[in-house]
């Protein structure tokens, strides 16, 4: 049984990023937790096991996936630290030999992800409902994934695509009129719906109160009850990490990795809306209830 003076060792989930590099290489590092990382290719392949195994002590976890996690009454609460955000805008392509497409276009459209329960997706379809009219709605929403939730049920108008078949090529066949591709075009035939993709990202960071939140991290409750000082420790850690990578935009208006609830805390109103709104949560979380009293206090002054 470890002691409040030994050294606890925890396993973290973490992706490998500029401002996680310092605290995977051990360059970052604490005499009161050690940190046992499993080999990473890409996040996002680790949130399953999160929030269906609760495999892991610590973990990078996207945002909308930890929304879900809370409604179903996972064992995991929330750090005020984001470790991966971006502007959406970008993320939507469309094939432009097969015509124009303007956001405004969509209604009524045939429109690929990866997941419905994606939180790039729940993004991108708050903006394009609120800042181009669309009705996401009446959008068919193709999908290739399972959610990471096993309890969630997709709304019916989201729809599988065929066995074996691949978003890009869909797109480029016709059977797509557009896409969330991700971080960037695929296909050189392809062609970002929103124009001006990273001005627009740039101007709704500025309206919104800071750049999207993708990717923050959770620790098991029992371990923020039992260990607030580990916590502390590891939030302290992370803190240092980004502090040690030199981001140019650290601290700026368009610095993605925020610290601390209020700082976090208009991104996370409004991607709690998005989510209600388009019926990935049951009810509206009070951004304040994602925490728990140990980690709603990290970050504060």
């Amino acid at each position: 049984m470890t002691t409040m003076t030994e050294q606890m060792t925890l396993s973290f989930w973490l992706g490998n990023y500029p401002n996680t590099a310092p605290i995977k290489s051990g360059k970052v590092r604490s005499d009161l937790v050690a940190l046992d990382f499993p080999e990473v290719k890409v996040a996002n392949r680790g949130f399953k096991a999160i929030v269906r195994e609760a495999k892991y002590d610590i973990g990078e976890l996207a945002i909308g996936t930890y929304l879900q996690a809370k409604a179903y009454g996972k064992p995991y609460v929330l750090l005020p630290l984001c470790v991966m955000g971006r502007g959406q805008h970008h993320t939507i392509a469309y094939n432009p030999e097969r015509g124009e497409l303007r956001p405004q276009d969509l209604n009524g459209r045939r429109v690929g992800v990866r997941a419905y329960t994606q939180t790039t997706g729940a993004w991108l379809r708050g903006i394009l409902a609120d800042d181009y009219g669309v009705d996401v709605n009446s959008i068919r929403w193709i999908t290739f994934e399972d959610p990471h939730l096993a309890e969630y049920q997709d709304p019916e108008f989201v729809e599988r695509a065929p066995e074996g078949r691949e978003l890009t090529q869909m797109l480029l066949d016709g059977e797509l009129d557009a896409a969330i591709v991700g971080d960037s075009l695929t296909d050189p035939r392809l062609r970002h719906l929103i124009p001006n993709p990273d001005e627009a990202a740039r101007q709704w960071a500025a309206s919104h109160g800071g750049v999207p939140i993708n990717h923050m991290v959770v620790v098991r409750d029992r371990i923020s009850k039992s260990r607030p000082d580990v916590v502390r420790e590891v939030f302290r850690m992370l803190a240092e990490s980004k502090k040690a990578a030199n981001l140019p935009e650290s601290g700026t208006a368009l610095d993605a990795l925020r610290i601390g609830v209020e700082a976090n805390r208009r991104s996370l109103e409004i991607i709690i809306d998005y989510c209600l709104r388009q019926r990935l949560i049951p009810r509206r979380f009070a951004v304040d209830e994602l925490f728990d009293d140990t980690t709603r206090a990290l970050g504060s002054p």
